[in-house]
């Protein structure tokens, strides 16, 4: 996620890439000299060289990064989840607030154009079901298929809402890993809006879909080839049908140039510390309710 992230910075207009942070240093070098900029295999060498940094580590390392790097007074867009625990994420934007940096988080589905047709369509949505399916892949596995995956429609579902979440049971498996790698969630809001969530990273397909309903409209979306299909009825009780296209976006190039306008301007982003923080606390649950229920039917 790294090389891409700095290949959209690297194109983005009014942003220098400074340099790319890798550990390992082959590897950071030969991105580098791809993207003309500077190696490192530390970001303290960032020092009076950059104003703001990206952090696509792994997840349970995201903490310990940021917080060095929020104290460094870099401005960061952080990958999704924001960390691993909601006392890291309380540390993060706490400490983001105190120094007056931008907090982003990476929920880069927020930026589908589809998902942002959809979501502006829908004015009072009732329900949503969304189904997200992938291979498995070694990269992601220190964290299981809820904070992996799962939570990327946790926080669309957060966005349709419109309101806090009321209670959340879940169902899970263990498959291939010791931890979560298919589940299945629902959520309430205190509005009455329903979220019904299924992942799964043992999947042959890639699945990327949502399904909303509201009072006289359905909406099914395909987020992966950038689909809408719109059933409602009209004012004179007539069923009608129309279909949308919005593929070819590029969600992370808009993610990333958003980061750039609320770094330049001193503004919030479309995904701030704190959304971020309320998908991982409805994350986290999920994934709470899914051990009990494994212990309990073991």
């Amino acid at each position: 996620m790294g090389r891409y992230h700095a290949e959209k910075f690297a194109a983005l207009r009014g942003v220098q890439l400074v340099a790319v942070v890798d550990i390992d240093a082959g590897r950071a070098r030969a991105l580098a000299q791809k993207l003309e900029c500077g190696a490192f295999d530390s970001h303290q060498a960032l020092d009076g060289k950059a104003e703001a940094a990206i952090i696509a580590v792994p997840t349970d390392r995201h903490h310990a990064i940021a917080r060095d790097c929020l104290e460094r007074g870099l401005h960061l867009l952080i990958e999704k989840p924001i960390a691993t625990t909601l006392a890291e994420a309380d540390e993060l934007i706490a400490l983001a607030g105190r120094k007056s940096l931008v907090l982003q988080i990476g929920h880069v589905e927020r930026y589908n154009e589809a998902f942002q047709a959809l979501a502006a369509r829908m004015d009072r949505p009732l329900y949503v079901e969304a189904e997200r399916l992938a291979a498995f892949k070694p990269r992601g596995a220190e964290v299981d298929v809820v904070l992996d995956l799962m939570i990327h429609d946790i926080d669309l579902a957060c966005a349709l809402a419109r309101a806090e979440p009321a209670s959340v049971s879940a169902t899970g498996f263990r498959v291939l890993t010791r931890g979560i790698d298919a589940a299945n969630a629902r959520i309430e809001f205190a509005n009455g809006f329903v979220a019904n969530l299924s992942a799964s990273r043992v999947s042959q397909a890639v699945v990327r879909k949502l399904r909303v309903f509201q009072r006289d409209l359905y909406a099914s979306a395909d987020l992966q080839a950038g689909n809408l299909r719109y059933v409602g009825q009209s004012s004179k009780g007539v069923i009608e049908q129309s279909e949308e296209s919005h593929g070819g976006g590029d969600a992370l190039a808009a993610q990333a140039a958003d980061f750039a306008s609320a770094v330049r301007k001193k503004t919030t982003p479309e995904v701030d510390g704190r959304q971020g923080r309320r998908a991982l606390a409805l994350a986290l649950e999920v994934g709470r309710r899914v051990h009990e229920r494994l212990e309990r039917f073991a």
